[in-house]
């Protein structure tokens, strides 16, 4: 056993000259104490005599410095196994993502199944960048969650002017963010974009390692995409019309990860995370020694309230009734 903090135990010095007052003569502590204090420290009890109730004082006072000294019992270092997964989640949020086919819209879906992801990991940190024609980062990788809520609900969405959807952009920030890491994962929340040849991508991912995972959101019809006074049309007058693009697949796969279409099942992206854990759980299991120790504070705290209680709440006896 040893104490935490064990300079706190030289505060027990501080003890005799409180107890010599408390044993003195009763004018020479009148001189120290305040009237209610002496008053109390002097309250006779019908089982306790004051010399006793005085030691008990001293006790617990004694027993509560020790308490805060912290007394451990060190039990040695103990081996514990831990496995933590670096995700980067990935948000489209070109002026695609806005459009109707998915109520309220593809974006608004998107930070819907991030939340739900969020309860589906654990021992996870987790970052969030934005990409259209460009990427920004929102968070850096944490275990903050609730953080990672608001930052998602409340993103700022002012580059959403920027037309098009650069997976590039994604994935050179993925690796810029991790560029500690042997193996980067990437959870892409997107409608695909209008590319349908990703080979420079996937050469990109695989060179720097990057695992991407898609989560593609929208519908083979398509929808439109609300302006302020109508729907988005193109330079000859069109309403625009934007699809799903399922091309974006080779990319996941290609890169071993995986690929999922929306649904609106509740347990979808459960599965998606399943799949993340999967294929980095083994390779990310690590062995962190700490040491085991046992607090015993508990014990000196306790028997100084208990102490404490006797010596100035002692209960009296009870008097006898005459007949």
């Amino acid at each position: 056993m040893h104490f935490e903090h064990p300079h706190l135990l030289f505060v027990l010095i501080l003890l005799l000259p409180l107890a010599l007052v408390l044993f003195a003569p009763k004018r020479e502590r009148k001189s120290v104490f305040a009237p209610e204090v002496l008053t109390l420290l002097l309250q006779r009890s019908h089982t306790l005599p004051q010399w006793l109730r005085h030691t008990l004082l001293l006790l617990a006072l004694a027993c509560m410095i020790v308490a805060l000294a912290r007394p451990v019992n060190d039990k040695g270092e103990i081996k514990v196994q831990s496995s933590t997964i670096d995700i980067i989640a990935g948000f489209d949020i070109s002026r695609s993502m806005f459009a109707n086919d998915i109520y309220p819209n593809r974006l608004e879906l998107a930070k819907r199944k991030f939340d739900r992801f969020l309860d589906d990991v654990n021992e996870t940190r987790v970052g969030v960048v934005g990409f259209s024609s460009r990427a920004f980062m929102i968070s850096p990788l944490t275990e903050d969650f609730s953080t990672l809520r608001y930052l998602v609900h409340n993103m700022s969405t002012d580059t959403v002017s920027l037309r098009g959807t650069d997976i590039m952009q994604a994935l050179e920030q993925t690796d810029a963010l991790m560029k500690e890491s042997d193996k980067k994962a990437l959870l892409l929340f997107t409608d695909g974009g209008d590319d349908k040849d990703f080979s420079d991508e996937i050469s990109y991912a695989k060179a720097h390692n990057i695992v991407v995972f898609v989560y593609n959101i929208g519908t083979e019809k398509g929808g439109v995409i609300p302006m302020e006074h109508g729907a988005m049309t193109d330079k000859n007058g069109n309403i625009v019309v934007v699809h799903r693009n399922d091309a974006i697949k080779e990319l996941a796969l290609q890169s071993g990860g995986a690929y999922m279409n929306y649904s609106l099942a509740s347990n979808d992206i459960e599965a998606l995370a399943r799949a993340i854990k999967a294929r980095f759980k083994a390779k990310n299991d690590t062995a962190d020694t700490i040491r085991d120790v046992e607090e015993l504070f508990v014990w000196p705290l306790g028997a100084g309230i208990a102490l404490l209680f006797l010596s100035l709440f002692s209960l009296p006896r009870g008097r006898r009734k005459h007949v």
